[in-house]
């Protein structure tokens, strides 16, 4: 019943009814059927399959439970201790929970991590209410190879990569293009120390599954920001990190003060907004500016302690500017420096590192218009399907 119990012989499943197995497909994982996840609550946290519920056969106790007796008295008494704990009104409440799933959704689906005992019990419990329901065969890990193996087709797609310096709107442009697959959305980071969002960012497997969802959605050649390979809490697949590497790049080119303005508007005024929403005026104020000030002072190494004093007394005199008169433009007077004497500077050095040269530079509109046409180009030819 828990991840070990699935590898034990299936002769222990005798006396349950099989049921239909479904190979997993991508169809299923985009979300034409609900997808009912019977693992502990503690496997779920972990990573699940897109779009999927939680309603487990055993909490994250009774598994622990049960994968002690296994490793101890082997699978039979672990099978019965099993049984033994989840039986009576608990057993009730866990086969309506999933029948109140199946009313609102009857071609759902139910998984456990290999498509085994607990999946199994599951499939047979509902049968013996009279309800007929599918299981993924092969279960979680098998769907996962199914989303990894998109992932790697990718990879060694026609891609493009929108690079550029800080404050160039590259997001913007991921966004406004129906190729363009936003690596810091599913990242629910906006890449830089400055980058955190408000809540619980994905652990590195729902963000897998979500970038992996979001390039079989799209047709290639796909198009992604200029990235390092971790963005927030997460890290980039490898295969797909390797195949940006090569692809080819464009260049955004936008003067100082218009890139201002986005910084602004993308590190002040909407984080602002968002903690706003969540926690209310005053604590959200509080949370926004100990964010910032924290970016900040995480930046000390490659600053030098001078400069970050003095950035961090320029920050202050923002926050205070901006409390008082409803106006994040004050906080042009630290933003600016750090744009000019660190970001600025560590880009062009990356791009002087860098044996690849740009395809193209321009303006912000005048690499949109390329990257349009040379997508519509690369598409009409038939070789990014």
């Amino acid at each position: 019943m828990n991840a070990s119990l699935e590898r034990a012989k299936r002769s222990s499943m005798s006396s349950n009814k099989q049921g239909d197995q479904l190979v997993p497909t991508l169809d299923q994982l985009k979300g034409s059927s609900l997808l009912i996840d019977v693992r502990a609550p503690v496997e779920f946290a972990q990573g699940a399959l897109p779009g999927a519920i939680n309603l487990p056969l055993m909490d994250d106790d009774e598994r622990a439970r049960v994968g002690t007796c296994y490793r101890q008295k082997g699978s039979d008494a672990a099978l019965k201790l099993g049984h033994q704990l989840v039986s009576g009104a608990l057993r009730e409440s866990r086969i309506t929970a999933w029948r109140e799933a199946l009313a609102r959704h009857p071609d759902a689906l139910i998984y456990c991590a290999r498509g085994g005992q607990r999946s199994g019990i599951a499939q047979q419990w509902l049968a013996e209410e009279g309800l007929e329901v599918a299981r993924l065969k092969g279960g979680f890990k098998a769907a996962r190879q199914t989303l990894m193996r998109v992932t790697e087709q990718a990879a060694s797609a026609p891609s493009l990569v929108i690079a550029g310096l800080t404050g160039c709107a590259k997001t913007d442009m991921i966004k406004a293009l129906d190729s363009g697959i936003d690596l810091e959305g599913h990242a629910r980071h906006k890449g830089s120390s400055f980058g955190r969002q408000p809540g619980q960012p994905p652990t590195q497997i729902n963000f897998e599954h979500a970038l992996a969802m979001d390039l079989a959605n799209h047709h290639a050649p796909h198009v992604f920001e200029d990235e390092s390979r971790r963005i927030g809490s997460v890290e980039i697949p490898l295969p797909l990190w390797q195949g940006l590497c090569a692809a080819p790049r464009v260049l955004i080119e936008m003067p100082l003060e218009w890139r201002l303005a986005q910084i602004r508007r993308d590190y002040i005024d909407d984080l602002w907004t968002q903690y706003r929403q969540s926690y209310g005026p005053w604590l959200g104020w509080s949370l926004m500016r100990r964010q910032l000030v924290s970016a900040l002072i995480r930046l000390k190494k490659r600053l030098g302690s001078a400069r970050l004093e003095r950035l961090l007394q320029l920050q202050q005199q923002a926050f205070e500017a901006h409390v008082t008169t409803d106006d994040s433009q004050a906080h042009d007077g630290w933003l600016s420096p750090l744009l000019s004497e660190y970001y600025d500077p560590m880009y062009h050095y990356q791009l002087r590192q860098s044996e690849q040269r740009p395809a193209f530079t321009g303006t912000w509109q005048e690499v949109l218009a390329f990257v349009r046409e040379a997508v519509d180009q690369q598409r009409q030819s038939g070789d990014g399907e």
